[in-house]
Formats: C-alpha cells, sequence, structure tokens
C-alpha cells in the first residue's frame, strides 16, 4: 500500500466522511521523558496523514488505552508501538478495545521498514558495511515473541548484508555478554531510549564494540510504517 509523501492532502473515507482517528498504543513507563518518541510518532503520523491522533498506553503511563477507547466519539484504528508479539498484543489490547468501534492492528514489528531504519541507525553512528551485527531486543518468555525476533534478524540481515546475530536483555535467549565479540556493530532493537537501551550501551561498551546505534526512534520509516499500517487498516 503506498504511503502518502510528507504535506500531502488529508486522507477521507469514502464520499468524503472523516477518516477514523488514529490510536497508537504503547507499553509505558513512568520514566522522565520516556514517553516522548510515542507521541512524536502519532503525532508525525497524524500529520501525514491527515487526521486526529491520540496517543496511548498500555500501562504506567496516562492516558491509558482504555480511557481513550472509552472517550472516542467515532471509529478508530489501533496501531500498536510495539515490536513484537506477546501478551500484551494477544491479550491486553484486544480486551481494552472490545466493544468499541475500533479495528486493532498488530505490532510494528518485524517488518521490513523497521530493518531499513536500523541499517540508517548503524550507519549514522558508523558501524562498517558488512560488519557483524548484534541485534539486542527487550526480550520476552513467549515463544511466538521468539519468533518475530528470528524475523526481525532475518530482515535486518537481508537489508544489512551481512551476518545478524540477536541477543536478548531478559526473557528466553542469549544475553549480549554471551553472544557480543569485540568489533561487533549493535542494533538495539527497541523503540525508545530507557534503562534497556542505556543496557545494550554498557553491553557494547563492554564487549569493545565498534559501533552502537541509536534505537529506533521516531526515524521516518518508523513513521512511514504506522501511516502504511494505518492505511491497511482502514
Amino acid at each position: 500500500m503506498s504511503v502518502p509523501a510528507a504535506g500531502s492532502a488529508t486522507v477521507a473515507g469514502a464520499h468524503g466522511a472523516e477518516a477514523p482517528r488514529l490510536v497508537t498504543v504503547a507499553h509505558g513507563t513512568r520514566r522522565p521523558g520516556g514517553n516522548e518518541t510515542a507521541r512524536r510518532i502519532t503525532e508525525a503520523a497524524g500529520r501525514r496523514l491527515g487526521r486526529p491522533a491520540t496517543t496511548a498506553y498500555v500501562e504506567l503511563s496516562d492516558p491509558l488505552l482504555t480511557d481513550v477507547v472509552a472517550a472516542l466519539d467515532g471509529p478508530a484504528v489501533v496501531v500498536p508501538l510495539l515490536l513484537s508479539t506477546g501478551f500484551h498484543v494477544r491479550e491486553d489490547l484486544p480486551a481494552m478495545c472490545a466493544g468499541a468501534d475500533v479495528v486493532l492492528g498488530r505490532p510494528l514489528g518485524p517488518d521490513a521498514l523497521l530493518a531499513r531504519a536500523q541499517v540508517a541507525r548503524l550507519q549514522e553512528a558508523g558501524a562498517a558495511p558488512g560488519s557483524r551485527v548484534v541485534l539486542v531486543a527487550a526480550g520476552s518468555r513467549d515463544p511466538a515473541a521468539g519468533e518475530d525476533l528470528c524475523a526481525a534478524v532475518g530482515l535486518l540481515a537481508e537489508h544489512w548484508d551481512g551476518e545478524v546475530v540477536a541477543a536478548t536483555l531478559s526473557g528466553l535467549g542469549e544475553r549480549p555478554e554471551a553472544v557480543l565479540r569485540p568489533g561487533d556493530a549493535v542494533s538495539p532493537y527497541l523503540l525508545s531510549p530507557g534503562l534497556f537501551s542505556r543496557d545494550v550501551e554498557e553491553a557494547a561498551r563492554a564487549a569493545g564494540a565498534s559501533a552502537c546505534a541509536d534505537v529506533l526512534g521516531d526515524h521516518p520509516l518508523v513513521v512511514d510504517l504506522v501511516v502504511e499500517r494505518t492505511l491497511q487498516l482502514r
């Protein structure tokens, strides 16, 4: 599906009807500034789409998705700003949206646009082309999240054109210190900066990594993906 370019006209529904509101939902954190990335992504996607957009959270931060959905005065699409399948995606989000006039999308990852954004972040960090990359994810005990992580590794390897291996900070999988080698480049598979990204940076320094990329953040390709998912829903 095509993605409207920046500055494009407002997207309207059939017969000129107003397009549904975009609601993004991130995990949420109490850490100061920890929710800014989700808000920036949502605002940028809303501008691109020409529709109202709201950022909500699963927990720990206001507004909660439950409250946003309850206050809706029209249809909406809900795009999870999450990188893999897990309990929130399978259980929490459907329950929060139950009975409302909303269409719930799947998590952002894995997706080729995220892989391309990771490549861009690696290049910004000065990673040598073709160098071995360790993709570090937050981790989960859900096997479905592990499958998504494997897919994300494959997509990054395809776009990086080099060896990519996975590490996780928690849950299933190997930890960064067990995987990293001196000279590796590190790609945090994280949307926002915070405690996890600091852990990744510390592990990269301790292992003698040649480069440690920034988190995905509000990279334009991430915004592209949110716009694409919104248009796919309705």
